[in-house]
């Protein structure tokens, strides 16, 4: 039988396992505290280094460095491939193994992936029969095979058509396609919209983005948050340009709407993305430079175009080296990259984008205009202005050429501008005093990785832990290594309540993730976490983690507010955040 296996399918297949009793009717196994020990089945070992854990459902065997899950042993010690076990585990089970993609039409509702799955085809089978919503595609442009290639849909105008269509709402509720009613029951979320799949870098869909055809004061709606689907860590569009490509992509242009993408991408330029209605974080950077090595925002010309672009800068600028690239392209008025392509064609487009702004022409020309270059107070006003952004710089030749713009602008020799950008790395590195901008701050150590790991370690223990984390928002913006497999370790365990270490790392098999848990694992299992005191713990470094982000977004938003005047939404969320500081501070 083809087809993919579902995920949910294998972690509900692994809570229904005991991995106590699929090695021990292998291996003797012997009690040993609350572990079961062997000798390792894999070596020639005459002592015991062979564990069993049945709080993490996973097995460790020191000589031969193997370890995993019930699927893993299986795999190792019977010689099956990954599909051979999880047949054999099924079968243990008395459950039949489904499969995606194959003839059956049946709706398999094992999980918010499949339910999402379910979904698209519902709203691609609704939009043959929707003359409106083709009349609004064929208005904007779109033909159908740009709609086929995109897997453009419909949701109808009606409170519970794809409630009726999926019939057992859980899945759906947890994908964010159906709202629970206070008084019992689901409604559909997405009603008499253009439906826009959002995919992730594997192409399966994860959320929705819906443009009305009514009056509805909200013009586009999103998915909610949910397990899969987080706004600041997807990108619309990255999955398609990626298969369009035959060889790397040369570019990824970041546009802001789904029509931009689509439009683009009709017009032979696919190497565009849309951010899904929020500003560009280091998680999109993360995604935008593993698939290329060079960026181009796209914004509008005007003053909020800028403004944002900015704020792109400000995350772009860590993750520059001499290997990537970030330019900056603004629109001319009235214009947007959807309406600007179908003006003037690819090729007028493709020559725009060969005209953007280098970073340094960016950062230094949008400085430059608060100060007077003809003075010495303006060039030395030029320089300190300068030196938080510079200071975000890796070591390397984009700095060292920077400087070098930097000091023929200001006409302050080089050496001494290396001295003011060296002068706070000789402080002790810690909390910032008031006032100070977060960019002064050293680069996190490797030994900033030490709260984020431990926190993990203690998830991994006992990952109910994961429900006493709050201010998850706060905890995602901490400006320390590793902290979004941290978000992304408790996100799946509130998915997945019942969950196990075994079910994340089963999650992240073959990943550089899955192998950082199985590390964390293995050090775990030599030397066990105690029980008492996890939670206080617990709560002790996620407050320092959250303190810390709390810090760096009030300083990052007083270091914006000398360059520009802050947004009314950003000027209210400041005022939130230092009161919320002053909170913790008093408590």
């Amino acid at each position: 039988m083809s087809g993919r296996i579902p995920e949910s399918f294998i972690h509900d297949l692994l809570a229904r396992t005991d991995i106590v009793e699929i090695i021990g009717a292998r291996l003797d196994l012997k009690r040993a505290g609350k572990e079961y020990k062997a000798r390792s089945p894999f070596t020639n070992e005459k002592s015991p280094s062979f564990f069993v854990s049945p709080s993490k459902q996973m097995f460790f065997d020191f000589s031969s460095g193997k370890n995993g899950t019930a699927i893993s042993f299986l795999m190792e010690y019977d010689r099956l491939s990954f599909v051979e076990a999880v047949e054999e585990l099924a079968q243990r089970a008395g459950v039949e193994v489904p499969r995606e993609g194959g003839r059956n039409d049946r709706v398999v509702m094992d999980g918010p992936l499949d339910a999402l799955a379910a979904a698209q085809r519902f709203f691609r089978e609704q939009l043959r029969s929707a003359q409106g919503a083709i009349d609004y595609l064929k208005k904007r442009g779109v033909n159908g095979e740009t709609a086929k290639t995109f897997g453009i849909g419909f949701a109808p105008d009606s409170w519970d058509a794809l409630t009726h269509f999926l019939q057992d709402p859980k899945h759906a509720v947890e994908a964010g396609l159906l709202i629970q009613k206070d008084s019992g029951g689901v409604y559909d979320r997405f009603r008499n919209r253009v439906m826009f799949p959002i995919r992730d870098t594997r192409g399966r869909v994860i959320g929705f983005g819906g443009r009305t055809l009514g009056n509805d004061p909200a013009k586009y709606l999103n998915s909610p948050e949910t397990a899969l689907f987080h706004k600041g860590r997807n990108l619309y569009g990255l999955y398609e340009a990626r298969q369009s490509a035959k060889s790397n992509l040369p570019y990824l242009l970041v546009v802001e709407g789904y029509m931009d993408v689509v439009m683009l991408a009709q017009h032979g330029i696919p190497e565009a993305v849309a951010t899904l209605g929020t500003a560009t974080t280091r998680e999109h950077l993360g995604l935008l430079f593993k698939a290329t090595n060079k960026v181009v925002f796209c914004f509008d010309g005007d003053r909020a175009g800028r403004a944002a672009a900015w704020r792109a800068l400000e995350q772009v600028l860590p993750e520059i080296d001499g290997t990537r690239e970030c330019v900056f392209m603004f629109l001319p008025d009235g214009h947007d990259p959807d309406t600007l392509v179908q003006e003037i064609g690819a090729e007028a487009f493709r020559a725009l984008v060969g005209e953007a702004q280098t970073l340094s022409q960016f950062l230094f020309g949008e400085l430059g205009r608060q100060v007077n270059l003809g003075s010495m107070d303006g060039r030395a006003k030029l320089a300190a202005l300068a030196r938080p952004h510079l200071e975000k710089l890796r070591e390397g030749p984009l700095r060292v050429l920077m400087l070098g713009e930097l000091s023929n602008l200001t006409r302050i020799p080089r050496a001494d501008l290396e001295s003011m950008l060296k002068a706070p790395a000789a402080a002790e590195a810690g909390t910032p005093e008031a006032g100070e901008p977060v960019s002064t701050r050293q680069r996190p150590s490797g030994n900033a990785h030490r709260p984020v790991r431990r926190v993990m370690q203690l998830l991994l223990e006992d990952p109910r832990l994961a429900d006493r984390i709050d201010n998850l928002e706060l905890l995602a913006q901490a400006e320390v290594p590793g902290i979004e497999v941290l978000m992304e370790a408790i996100d799946f365990f509130h998915a997945h309540p019942e969950a196990t270490a075994a079910h994340l790392l089963e999650f992240w098999r073959g990943t550089p993730k899955g192998k950082g848990v199985e590390k964390l694992l293995l050090q775990g299992a030599e030397a066990p976490v105690g029980e008492s005191g996890l939670e206080a713990e617990l709560r002790q470094i996620v407050g320092m983690l959250t303190q810390r982000a709390l810090k760096a977004r009030v300083q990052q938003l007083l270091a914006e507010s000398r360059l520009r005047p802050l947004t009314e939404a950003e000027t209210r969320e400041i005022n939130a955040l230092m009161q919320q500081q002053k909170g913790r501070v008093g408590s």
